[in-house]
């Protein structure tokens, strides 16, 4: 994974090239073979069904294997006279079979054999598979899912098919058969989008419209209608060059706590300004085509300037782009939204927002506790932990959070943790009222830890500052039994709980 450094005297937002493809075991490529001469070596029930995916491909199958050693439902099917895609030679095969071929297939009876067939295929400039002996092959067949056009290929290079087949089975459950007949639309419309339709904005805007139904129930009159009419909307509506601003919550860290509203807004963005915290995980499932430009914002480290922020995203949409603004969490909690939005109100850019699941949620949920608990919470505070001046905020109600009635969540806390004790208990509540802290959240690198008040600053000294620290305190994370390891030694601080 490509990640970008910042010196620290960097204070500008970084630009940083997509990382378009981790590193791939194969490269799935997809062969149009309709018409074109494949060749089939064998008369075994692997070598059948190689030869039923390629006739299914639309190839003309060329089988080459004596009669007699066809398997029975094989032979039937090479003597059918209403099977046009397969030509039976009642023969083995040989050097001079290759020519004009588009594939060459065996299921080659000794490695000896599988040897001979490869090097003769590729000699002759045909990529060949011997099933079930890899390393003769220069392409193999994966697990598909068929919703044609739309066409599905796994691989696992080999290495767990089962696995493979597995995967198969979770996407057939995913994509409905109808989605066939969607794709058989969008074929029959490629024509009319090309002539109305530019390339750029307008066409993406009318391929999300059409994705968005894409998922339904399979096409009916009325949607070829809707669509048509469509096409006529942003070809003549002079806003769909405007650019626009999306500020989308990424969440804590892990990709499947997304919306799947922040999910295609990353994939319809053509910018993404994205902070220090934001996972590589969210960011692979940006448009591969998308600009990433790191606007990284961290307490106590050097930092774009909000105001450099404010400009580049009034720059970038006045230019046409559609800009998504990702913020770890939700963009409007402790996330400077308020500020962002006033600007690109006043510069005249639309704007939008898509929520995330923020820090205080996700510690909830990885704790297994309710923050609103009714033994426990009459209400729940999302509490800046620090000021601009990086101590205590004092234009905070100080008194209402000592309240031991309510939930509480301080964010951006670990360097006030200590202050926070001491100001809590200062105004009367109980040093051993219950409490959390989190590291990291929803990350493989999670860390939490059960605790009570008036341990605050040691857990977090002995957690470290490396990783976004929340803090959580209430009667609510007494109802976790991760406090158990607390009760016999009160005075001492819960081992970490990683996740």
């Amino acid at each position: 994974m490509h990640i970008v450094s910042r010196q620290p005297s960097e204070r500008t937002p970084v630009a940083r090239a997509p990382a378009r493809m981790a590193p791939l075991a194969v490269l799935p490529i997809f062969l149009a073979l309709k018409g074109k001469r494949a060749i089939v070596a064998g008369g075994t029930e692997a070598a059948a069904w190689k030869a039923e995916l390629l006739a299914a491909a639309g190839a003309c199958v060329h089988v080459y294997a004596r009669h007699g050693d066809l398997i029975h439902a094989f032979a039937e099917r090479l003597e059918d006279p209403d099977c046009q895609s397969y030509v039976h030679h009642d023969r083995p095969w040989g050097a001079d079979i290759f020519a004009d071929g588009a594939v060459a297939v065996i299921d080659a009876a000794t490695d000896a054999e599988a040897e001979a067939f490869s090097r003769a295929a590729r000699a002759a400039g045909v990529p060949v598979n011997v099933i079930d002996r890899p390393a003769f092959c220069q392409f193999s067949f994966g697990t598909i899912v068929n919703r044609s056009p739309v066409v599905v290929g796994i691989s696992t290079d080999g290495a767990a098919p089962v696995l493979g087949q597995a995967l198969r089975r979770k996407i057939e459950t995913l994509l409905p058969a109808s989605l066939a007949d969607w794709a058989a639309l969008a074929q029959s419309m490629r024509a009319t989008i090309a002539e109305r339709l530019r390339p750029g904005r307008g066409r993406r805007d009318f391929w999300e419209r059409f994705s968005d139904r894409a998922f339904g129930p399979a096409p009916r009159a009325e949607d070829a209608q809707d669509l048509v009419a469509a096409i006529d909307q942003i070809a003549g509506n002079a806003d769909v060059g405007r650019g626009r601003v999306t500020l989308v919550g990424a969440g804590p860290g892990d990709p499947e706590l997304l919306t799947l509203k922040a999910v295609r807004a990353l994939q319809a963005a053509d910018v993404i300004l994205f902070d220090d915290l934001v996972s590589d995980e969210v960011l692979e499932l940006a448009r591969r085509e998308a600009k990433r430009i790191l606007v990284g914002k961290r307490g106590g480290r050097e930092s774009c300037r909000q105001d450099d922020i404010n400009d580049l995203m009034v720059r970038l949409a006045g230019a046409g782009r559609r800009v998504v603004r990702l913020k770890s969490g939700d963009p409007t909690l402790f996330g400077r939204a308020g500020e962002e939005i006033a600007q690109l109100q006043a510069a005249g850019i639309p704007v939008d927002i898509v929520p995330g699941i923020t820090a205080g949620i996700a510690m909830a949920a990885a704790l297994g506790i309710s923050l609103t608990h009714r033994g426990h919470a009459k209400s729940v505070r999302f509490v800046t932990g620090h000021s601009r001046r990086g101590g205590l905020p004092e234009d905070v109600d100080w008194r209402a959070i000592a309240d031991p009635s309510a939930t509480t969540i301080f964010y951006m806390s670990g360097r006030t943790a200590g202050a926070i004790t001491d100001r809590l208990v200062a105004l009367g509540l109980s040093p051993d009222t219950p409490a959390a802290v989190a590291s990291a959240l929803s990350r493989p690198e999670q860390t939490l830890v059960s605790t009570r008040l008036k341990d605050l600053a040691a857990v977090v000294a002995s957690i470290g500052l490396s990783q976004p620290v929340a803090i959580g305190i209430g009667q609510a994370f007494g109802a976790t039994g991760a406090l158990t390891c607390n009760q016999e030694q009160p005075s001492q601080t819960a081992a970490a709980r990683r996740a």
